[in-house]
């Protein structure tokens, strides 16, 4: 674990992908004092709080980062050293997983929760429709961002072990956050609210139980089983992403 800390840390990539989702905090506070604005003028208004509206930057900025994880070792050849010296694979995807869920564990807490105080102290007494909720309400939300920017990271993790390639690695997080879903509502009725309940975008409300989780209808999924499903995302892609690294040559 020491020597892929030592690499992720080593390569300008990751500090690329960390200060994109850092932008997530100037984003916001723009955001706020944009709405406050309006609040001014037209009274309460109701808009996304800047860290659930931005959270898409921070999830692509750091699955971004697991892709890079391996797929940059690929590229330079570096991945037959790693597997002279860990020959197990599925050690090494392991070691790398741990540090990948650790770092944007960390960043994504520093990020959304610096986003939510920083906007909630601009916003002040202003009749914003998101500053209306105690803190107390909104850790859940806060959580399952977190988490969900977590699962997505090491999501795009298994892709790049699984693709080698960053470009297709990048592609099929896109996919998994902005393609399915749109695909989803083609779906005939029930099927589309039962399979949209299971897409990633949908499972962070389900966790917080929030009112807008209630628009999937019946698919909607109690809040353990909206964590289970989540977890249950960067589990498959690391068992595919070891299936493909212990059956390929380096």
């Amino acid at each position: 674990m020491a020597s892929e800390w030592l690499k992720l840390r080593s390569v300008s990539s990751t500090y690329y992908a960390l200060g994109f989702a850092a932008m997530t905090v100037v984003l916001g506070a723009v955001w706020t004092l944009y709405v406050s604005g309006l609040a001014e003028e037209r009274g309460i208004t109701r808009a996304a709080a800047p860290e659930v509206g931005f959270l898409p930057l921070v999830q692509m900025s750091l699955a971004v980062l697991g892709v890079l994880a391996f797929t940059s070792e690929q590229v330079n050849g570096m991945i037959r050293t790693s597997l002279t010296v860990v020959p197990r694979r599925g050690t090494l995807l392991l070691a790398k997983a741990a540090v990948v869920g650790a770092v944007t564990l960390g960043a994504s807490t520093a990020i959304l929760v610096c986003t939510y105080a920083v906007s909630r102290l601009i916003a002040g007494d202003r009749p914003l429709g998101f500053n209306a909720s105690p803190l107390a309400d909104d850790l859940p939300m806060l959580g399952g961002s977190i988490l969900s920017v977590t699962v997505l990271a090491l999501v795009g993790l298994g892709f790049g072990a699984a693709v080698r390639s960053t470009a297709a690695g990048i592609t099929g997080v896109v996919g998994l956050l902005f393609v399915l879903p749109g695909l989803v509502v083609y779906l005939p009725e029930p099927w589309n609210f039962r399979v949209g309940a299971l897409l990633l975008t949908n499972l962070v409300p389900q966790i917080a139980d929030d009112h807008i989780s209630r628009r999937l209808g019946a698919g909607v999924l109690s809040p353990a089983a909206a964590v289970a499903v989540l977890i249950a995302y960067a589990v498959v892609a690391l068992a595919v992403g070891f299936a493909v690294l212990r059956r390929r040559d380096a």
